[in-house]
């Protein structure tokens, strides 16, 4: 549990967009995949099993709750262990930019947004983006085509 907390508290966050949903659709998924233990096949990779459970709860809940508010991705953005600080002025030029292209995710479809997030945000590899979004890795490709090419419309070239 220790081990994967973070990014199923991150994945969960990105599809419910609400940390107080997010920390429950987590917890859930962990009490899920404890008890779905006996179903897990033996030598398949851990992490994707369980973002998909983590991230059907937090669909879930997100559903259940009829809200459509849009998805703050701030959480993604956190200071990775081993990072060098930057200046004070390159600080608040990163967080501009970074806000910049935040707004830009956020004006992205659903299915776009999701498919950038698990990528980028949350570092997934495509195998791991399908699997745990449900869908195949064809349709990963062609959607974060297609979310990347808007991107580049819409956000400058220096962010």
């Amino acid at each position: 549990m220790r081990r994967y907390q973070g990014i199923a508290f991150r994945t969960a966050y990105v599809l419910s967009g609400n940390a107080a949903d997010a920390e429950e659709a987590a917890q859930d998924g962990f009490v899920k995949a404890y008890r779905a233990l006996g179903r897990f096949r033996r030598g398949a990779p851990l992490q994707p099993w369980l973002l998909r459970i983590v991230a059907n709860e937090a669909r879930n809940r997100r559903r259940s709750a009829g809200r459509r508010e849009r998805l703050a991705l701030r959480a993604a953005a956190e200071v990775r262990p081993g990072d060098a600080v930057p200046s004070p002025e390159a600080a608040v030029r990163g967080r501009e930019q970074l806000g910049v292209l935040l707004e830009a995710v956020n004006r992205l479809s659903e299915e776009h947004r999701l498919v950038v997030a698990c990528r980028y945000f949350l570092d997934l590899s495509e195998a791991e983006t399908a699997s745990v979004l449900g869908i195949r890795r064809g349709t990963v490709k062609s959607r974060l085509s297609r979310a990347l090419e808007r991107l580049r419309e819409e956000v400058p070239a220096h962010v």
